[in-house]
């Protein structure tokens, strides 16, 4: 997994989360207005909470996540999505999920085959890669924040484990607690670059060689690039300096 947040630390580093804003904040309100279908109070629906947290904690307006909700609960239009998971590996045998919100199953699976295809990775039978998987609380703080204020806000708060990482702090936290933390985090004034409660494998895979870290990130990003696409969680464990090699 910690090859995973270097990947968002440094997507954000390079201006590439500002740019993906939109496609993001489209990708939070589908998550939304699915989870709206069960009912539209927060508190009487914890799927929905949790994607409301998720979109606020992108700094996604409130106009907008009303709206979303609005389309789920049926008090505006909105379309009909069904919920895949697709699994997969990369070069050097890291494994991929690839968790998909799509009106259209058959156009979804041929785009994310075909992204495998071009890229060197392979589609995997169901259950193959996601049983390593379980969802944990991560968090990963903006640079240049203390050390003990991180600490002891957010183990006050709940986390399990900080950690860091170059200029910035991983935290890990139970998956029911992570927006918990962030608010924490936030009233004492430090910033986060991302809060999320993403499918994460024990089984990590170290990444050596410079060809296969490039390949991993190409498919990741393509993946990600995807309207459909609404996470792609993974287990590679690059170093700092390959995956900055990588990212040049």
């Amino acid at each position: 997994m910690s090859g995973h947040s270097k990947w968002a630390t440094i997507k954000h580093k390079k201006g590439a989360a500002d740019k993906a804003r939109g496609k993001l904040f489209a990708k939070l309100a589908r998550q939304i207005e699915v989870a709206a279908k069960g009912g539209g109070d927060i508190d009487a629906n914890p799927t929905l909470r949790t994607a409301v947290q998720k979109a606020k904690a992108a700094r996604m307006t409130n106009d907008a996540i009303d709206r979303a909700v609005k389309r789920g609960t049926g008090e505006s239009d909105s379309g009909t999505y069904e919920s895949i998971m697709y699994e997969g590996y990369a070069p050097g045998g890291v494994a991929l999920l690839i968790d998909v919100l799509t009106d259209n199953r058959n156009r979804a699976g041929a785009e994310i085959r075909n992204v495998f295809t071009k890229l060197g990775g392979s589609m995997a039978e169901p259950g193959s890669v996601s049983w390593q998987f379980a969802r944990k609380g991560i968090l990963v703080t903006a640079e240049g924040v203390d050390e003990d204020e991180v600490m002891m806000a957010a183990l006050e708060a709940g986390a399990d484990d900080v950690v860091a990482e170059g200029e910035n702090f991983r935290i890990t936290t139970d998956a029911s607690v992570v927006f918990e933390v962030k608010e924490a985090l936030d009233a004492v004034g430090i910033e986060t670059i991302s809060a999320d409660a993403p499918l994460v494998s024990d089984n990590v895979v170290p990444v050596t060689d410079s060809g296969d870290a490039k390949s991993i990130l190409r498919i990741i990003d393509a993946l990600e690039d995807n309207d459909d696409v609404q996470d792609v969680f993974s287990n590679f464990d690059i170093s700092d300096e390959l995956m900055e090699a990588a990212t040049a």
